[in-house]
């Protein structure tokens, strides 16, 4: 595997060409989204450059072509609707909106600094559908007052779902057309064209010829029935300060916690797949540092927040991309595109980016899942099912809190279910226990006066109910054996459950002995006390050695403290510190 962002020019061929193709399908989509988030069809293009260039400077994954996604452009729209609808005005709460997109940079340079990169995707894949399953509906929903040909209704999600009635009703017949014609390019262009324009270049441009078509016909009147992005602003974008509101400081922290965990969610999936085309590792935790540096710049500079987008990558690296220089090669040809071509960019309909939005929104949706989830498990469609439902009528965060921890209290309730199944008691040669000859023997002679419990696997806290429930079987015998012979690591709960079996033994009169503890559990029952109440040499490496002891003290009681007869293990006190 080779891990590696460092730019050079051994593959500039391939590098350039990736870029250009990914340039090509990240126009539209730039447009879509800027128009979709409420800020503006410029403002998606500046997120597309200015996160894509620092992203793929900084980033840890070569290919990784990083703009505004579906997912990320949903929650920016909550963010834009709810900060613009309590600031003074528009301006402002766009100001504030922006501010929270370098807040959310801010935060995933926290997370790669302190190198959490990889446990940001250690989510159950239940909770991962079902959230990106979840904003894909929101993306569906809220193009449906554009894709209609009319501006989207107030209240978000539930304010669109309200006013389909009244959307439908006032539906402009051109608008929708183009918004169908729109939907039926990407759905079926053939594939062979597809390899020479993307589908969605494709539909951008016949769309808009058609509008123009339609207008200059006079078919229908332009203020009343066909909307175009209108003129953009075609100059570098300028410097924003950020501003914050000590009224709603508190929501813009969350909306930036939400916003930047979704983004490294995001772009390290996409990097996964990079990986898997290149044959290549990517740095995880770098690549939330370039994706953090990419959102501050962006926010800024008044651009949506960004992160890696899978068609964008893929389409790069299929092109040949290899290096960062690809992603570079990519954000300079959009800049190029925003200085030079923005008076024929404010003649796209926006009926048309809602179209392409609307498809994004209907492949976002995991489908493949969707339709054998309930297959695979009940209890894991019911977490998807919940997930989209909250996501989409709640909260994002909220959804992914909800069914990160149902799904975890399930993976626990599994594990403590098979974690229990290792905790055995038995009090002679049974099949319970796989015992050697001479252990075998020494526990019949026993005469059931000897208890040997025995403990396999890891001991998470789940598993102190097992070993409270058989500590019952302790009550008719003089000696109870500990083998932890075969336990790697003792949660505290188990540990404090061993602890009260030992101590409940000891009042009762009985001998104790721990067979086989690692040095890791014996520091962590030196560090609760409980080796402290046993005798040295009661704290063995061998079970056929405590067995021997066992068996002297219940055979001759008046000499239990005689065990000159049986082999004993020196035990160094010294060892619990180390």
């Amino acid at each position: 595997m080779q891990i590696t962002n460092r730019i050079h020019f051994r593959n500039l061929r391939g590098d350039i060409f990736g870029g250009l193709t990914a340039a090509v399908i990240a126009l539209p989509m730039a447009l879509a989204f800027g128009v979709a988030s409420g800020a503006g069809a410029e403002h998606g293009l500046y997120g597309a450059i200015l996160v894509g260039f620092f992203a793929a400077l900084f980033g840890g994954t070569p290919t990784l072509i990083s703009e505004p996604t579906g997912p990320m452009t949903v929650v920016m729209t909550a963010v834009i609707a709810n900060l613009t609808a309590t600031a003074p005005d528009k301006e402002t709460g766009l100001a504030m909106a922006f501010t929270v997109v370098v807040m959310a940079g801010i935060i995933q340079i926290a997370l790669g600094a302190l190198k959490l990169g990889r446990y940001v995707t250690l989510m159950p894949y239940t909770v991962i559908s079902g959230f990106m399953s979840g904003i894909g509906v929101i993306l569906v929903i809220l193009q449906t007052a554009p894709f209609l040909g009319q501006e989207g209704p107030v209240g978000g999600v539930l304010g669109t779902v309200q006013a389909i009635p009244d959307l439908i009703a006032k539906t402009q017949p051109v608008e929708l057309g183009l918004a169908l014609l729109t939907v039926g390019i990407l759905i079926f262009s053939p594939k062979k064209l597809n390899k020479i324009v993307p589908p969605q270049l494709t539909a951008l441009i016949v769309g808009t010829l058609l509008s123009l078509a339609i207008l200059q016909f006079g078919i229908v009147d332009s203020e009343q029935g066909l909307r175009a992005i209108g003129q953009i602003e075609a100059t570098i974008p300028s410097f924003r300060m950020p501003v914050f509101s000590a009224a709603q400081f508190q929501t813009m922290l969350i909306d930036a916690l939400v916003l930047g965990m979704l983004g490294c969610i995001d772009a390290l999936l996409t990097s996964v797949v990079a990986d898997s085309l290149t044959r290549t590792e990517h740095n995880s935790n770098k690549e939330l540092i370039g994706q953090g540096i990419g959102n501050i710049v962006s926010g800024l500079f008044g651009g949506l927040a960004g992160a890696g987008a899978t068609m964008g990558t893929v389409v790069n690296i299929q092109a040949g991309a290899r290096t960062a220089v690809s992603g570079l090669t990519r954000a300079i040809v959009l800049m190029v595109a925003v200085l030079g071509a923005s008076s024929l960019i404010a003649l796209i309909p926006k009926a048309v980016l809602a179209g392409i939005a609307l498809k994004v929104g209907i492949d976002i949706i995991d489908w493949s899942f969707l339709k054998r989830a309930h297959k695979v498990s009940v209890k894991a469609a019911l977490i998807m099912y919940g997930v989209i439902i909250l996501t989409v009528f709640v909260d994002l965060i909220v959804a992914v809190g909800v069914g990160v921890f149902v799904a975890n209290i399930l993976t626990i309730e599994r594990l403590t279910n098979l974690r229990s199944e290792e905790v055995k008691t038995i009090t002679d040669a049974d099949d319970a226990i796989i015992l050697n000859d001479v252990e075998r023997d020494l526990l019949d002679r026993a005469n059931n006066r000897v208890l040997l419990f025995q403990l396999e696997g890891p001991m998470i806290f789940g598993v102190a109910k097992a070993i409270a429930r058989e500590q019952t079987a302790m009550k008719d015998h003089d000696v109870l054996i500990l083998d932890l012979s075969e336990v790697p690591h003792i949660g505290v709960t188990s540990s404090l459950a061993i602890e009260n079996a030992i101590k409940e033994a000891i009042d009762s009169g009985r001998h104790v002995f721990i067979v086989g503890a690692a040095p890791k559990i014996k520091h962590r029952l030196q560090k609760l006390g409980i080796l402290s109440t046993l005798p040295p040499h009661h704290i063995v490496d061998k079970r056929e050695e405590a067995l021997k002891q066992a068996l002297n003290l219940v055979s001759y009681p008046s000499s239990s403290d005689d065990v000159s007869n049986y082999p004993t293990t020196d035990f160094n006190e010294t060892a619990f510190g180390q």
